[in-house]
């Protein structure tokens, strides 16, 4: 059903009831169209000082500690004062560098970072968009992509005598390490104590355990999943959605669930599908 209004205000009244009624009676498009007008029949130095009201408001020093954190001359963004930032690192508005933390020269945190306590990044490495890093180590010309969180707390739990889960304290025994060129997908979920070789590949959905031990140039496809404290030797190939339930000595590609050498799995695929048509 078509509405019309009709514009009721008078000279000298405001024009803001119309634009209330437009808005309370669902006429989303004539709301808009009635608030671009005017704004364009505005003046320039009304719109100008607008703009420099809101840039001013988000430049307020109140809404940061001056006495830790003071704003970054390359970029805009936030620092704390006891960190170490090389003078030719970035940091974009909206990226936050906290107490302790090392920027190696020309890093470049994107709007939306943020860099824990302590943390360690390494030259010429780039951090994305939104992404999370605590109580880690970033080598030289890493490149993390949007959203990567990395040295994140344990997902730990015990049940207790009434079924309750009790949060298990995380303590390792060793660091979680990510070898160099190393590529890692999507959705990718990688266990504290963790250790992985070089140039490895881990395809989207893997996930690997905790204290779980790959070697170099491993292969992971989309959904491979290793359990805990289990190790894969060097320059293996898994592929997709197999499982990895125990330790893998030997180099070659294996597949399966549990994960077997690939001869012996497409054996058992050929077994199983010739075993299906007998019983069908």
């Amino acid at each position: 059903m078509a509405v019309v209004l009709r514009k009721f205000a008078a000279a000298g009244q405001s024009t803001k009831a119309f634009g209330f009624l437009l808005f309370k009676l669902g006429s989303d498009d004539g709301y808009a169209s009635w608030r671009s007008q005017r704004l364009m029949s505005e003046s320039p130095k009304v719109l100008g000082s607008r703009a420099e009201a809101a840039h001013a408001e988000s430049l307020d020093d109140n809404v940061i500690d001056s006495s830790r954190f003071a704003r970054w001359h390359n970029g805009g963004g936030i620092y704390h004062k006891s960190a170490n930032v090389d003078p030719t690192a970035i940091i974009d508005i909206g990226a936050v560098v906290n107490e302790k933390a090392v920027l190696g020269a020309n890093v470049h945190l994107l709007s939306g970072a943020i860099i824990g306590p302590s943390c360690f990044i390494g030259q010429s490495t780039n951090i994305g968009y939104n992404a999370v890093l605590n109580n880690c180590s970033i080598g030289d010309s890493s490149i993390i992509h949007s959203g990567v969180c990395i040295g994140q707390d344990g997902f730990g739990f015990f049940v207790d005598d009434e079924g309750n889960l009790i949060k298990k304290p995380q303590v390792g025994w060793r660091n979680t390490v990510i070898g160099d060129h190393c590529k890692i997908d999507n959705l990718v979920q990688i266990g504290h104590n963790v250790v992985i070789g070089k140039g490895c590949m881990l395809c989207g959905q893997v996930g690997i355990a905790g204290s779980a031990t790959l070697g170099d140039y491993v292969v992971l496809g989309g959904r491979v999943a290793v359990r805990d404290h289990v190790s894969i030797a060097s320059k293996v190939r898994l592929a997709g959605n197999s499982c990895v339930t125990k330790d893998i000595t030997d180099s070659g590609d294996y597949g399966g669930f549990p994960a077997v050498p690939i001869k012996q799995w497409l054996k058992q695929l050929a077994i199983l599908r010739r075993t299906s048509k007998d019983v069908s």
